[in-house]
């Protein structure tokens, strides 16, 4: 079968759930195509398996930047999904929505029905809340969220030391107020990830109307002369095939791969696409531009616990005994760690109106991201701190004409003057709380960035050594009626038909969190325009 009513491009957390909205009713044919594997594998499924999943050149897309001109031409790893459920199916499960404010400024831009209350319905039924339903949080949703099953003592001494520095304690980062520290929620289900395919994909293969094929990357869209899609050419073991859409064609791939493909399609700036040759379809200069992540500091310090993630004889017993549990005890301990369970929403300067920074509280000596095992010899515990809402943008661009080619990413981290500014206030922030008991009685030296990085000066020299993101791009095929923008409020491509982009990368702006719970709300309310739109 070649012929679909919908052709969804990218499993990821947006294919995920549009696959499961649009072939519900059973009402039209759907293909979705994800270019990794199917999610067998036992690292997705069990939570601490991340660390692996980081290394995996199979389930992980392994991007790494352009040399940083801004980060003394350092190439930042940029880890994404490659399977089904995308980065979902990587990613260190925290369910995080951002701040009412984020949503009211994508309204204000200009793009009508985008407002908190607007989407919040969305957040509500896609979930399933185990704490119960209430007026922020829905239950019998696909998307089961969860209190860790893993919390390590160190975690409330992480959480004592914030409340010591002055930090308000939260238990509910959705909920009214996202400001302070305490335990994140995971996307987890007794014990195991809860992925986008694992809640919207999986429970709906035996569907008919569905069609799911993996291994299949695809090479570009199908697209006429009056500028409609009409299909899209994929390849699998080697050969091509052309598969249409009687539809639509629904791109979900993600803040680097989908302005890739709309540029191998000829739709993109067009100074780009003639450096490689590439036919015009449809100039659109903001295709790749306007690229967004939460730049980040790590802080870590020895520290004499045993009890932490090392490799370490100590702490491989351990982490034995943790295992016991997870296996013969209904799955719990450390295996179902997130890794960062605990955290929180803070401000830089206490005059502002809302958080701006967040931290991601870690019981190990990290580094490299998880990826440098030497580090993982030390008994060790790191406070990430990354920046909420910065003022740098960078851009996706091309290495060439070929699918098979990565994106070329430029973050462009800390460009702007503020951003350095608010950076340095970070680790200043996270070396405070580090200074607090209980945390304190059993610190030992510094490890990054160490005591000889005391001034502004030595920090930013610090920063554009180590900073790196926190894996949240979006923004590269951006939402709005401005010069670079690509979609529109229904996430229709401006200037052709029959396509829209559906997934983080139409972020105008980033949201004040980990963006994998807002960009399944994303495809949940798109899913419904689609659906009202043909019905």
């Amino acid at each position: 079968m070649n012929n679909f009513d919908f052709i969804i491009i990218g499993g990821g957390s947006a294919g995920c759930v549009l696959a499961d909205k649009l072939s519900a009713c059973g009402n039209y044919q759907i293909c979705l195509l994800e270019a990794g594997p199917k999610d067998k594998h036992w690292s997705i499924h069990m939570p601490l398996g991340v660390i692996e999943l980081m290394k995996s050149k199979v389930l992980n897309w392994q991007f790494n930047s352009e040399p940083e001109a801004t980060q003394n031409n350092r190439r930042i790893f940029n880890p994404r999904g490659r399977t089904l459920g995308g980065s979902s199916s990587i990613n260190a499960m925290l369910y995080i929505r951002g701040q009412k404010e984020d949503y009211d400024h994508w309204a204000a831009l200009g793009n009508d029905g985008w407002s908190f209350d607007q989407v919040l319905p969305y957040f509500k039924s896609t979930q399933h809340q185990e704490r119960g339903e209430s007026d922020l949080h829905g239950v019998n949703g696909p998307l089961n969220v969860a209190d860790s099953r893993s919390k390590p003592p160190v975690h409330d001494d992480f959480i004592l030391s914030a409340q010591q520095a002055g930090f308000p304690i939260n238990d509910d980062f959705n909920g009214h107020n996202q400001e302070g520290v305490g335990y994140y929620q995971v996307t987890q289900i007794n014990g195991q990830r809860c992925s986008a395919a694992k809640a919207f994909l999986t429970p709906n293969l035996n569907r008919t109307n569905l069609t799911v094929i993996t291994d299949a990357q695809v090479q570009k869209l199908l697209i006429n002369e009056s500028k409609v899609v009409t299909g899209v050419t994929y390849k699998i073991k080697g050969k091509c095939h052309n598969i249409f859409a009687k539809k639509e064609v629904l791109l979900s791939a993600g803040a680097f791969n989908s302005p890739q493909l709309l540029m191998l399609s000829g739709v993109g700036p067009k100074a780009e696409l003639a450096k490689h040759d590439i036919p015009l379809v449809h100039e659109l200069s903001g295709v790749g531009q306007n690229l967004q992540d939460h730049p980040d500091s790590i802080v870590v310090t020895h520290h004499k616990r045993d009890d932490l993630l090392a490799l370490r004889p100590k702490a491989a017993w351990w982490a034995f005994k943790q295992a016991l549990k997870y296996f013969q005890q209904k799955r719990s301990g450390i295996l179902t760690s997130a890794v960062a369970e605990s955290g929180g929403f803070i401000k830089s300067k206490p005059n502002l109106s809302r958080p701006d920074l967040q931290l991601h509280f870690i019981p190990a000596a990290f580094d490299d991201h998880g990826r440098d095992l030497k580090m993982l010899l030390n008994y060790g515990v790191a406070i990430h701190a990354c920046l909420l809402r910065p003022k740098s943008r960078g851009r996706v661009t091309l290495y060439g004409d070929s699918a098979s080619l990565h994106p070329r990413i430029t973050l462009n981290m800390l460009n702007h003057e503020d951003d350095k500014k608010d950076m340095i206030q970070a680790v200043k922030i996270a070396r405070s709380i580090l200074a607090q008991a209980p945390l304190s009685d059993n610190n030992g030296q510094e490890i990054f960035p160490g005591d000889n990085t005391q001034s502004d000066e030595e920090i930013l020299e610090f920063l554009k050594n180590k900073a790196n993101t926190i894996y949240h791009p979006v923004g590269t095929c951006k939402m709005g009626n401005d010069e670079l923008a690509v979609v529109d409020n229904h996430l229709k491509v401006h200037g052709i038909q029959q396509l829209r982009v559906i997934d983080a990368s139409i972020m105008p702006t980033l949201i004040s969190g980990n963006t994998n719970a807002p960009t399944i709300m994303i495809a949940a309310k798109i899913a419904d325009v689609i659906l009202a739109q043909y019905s």
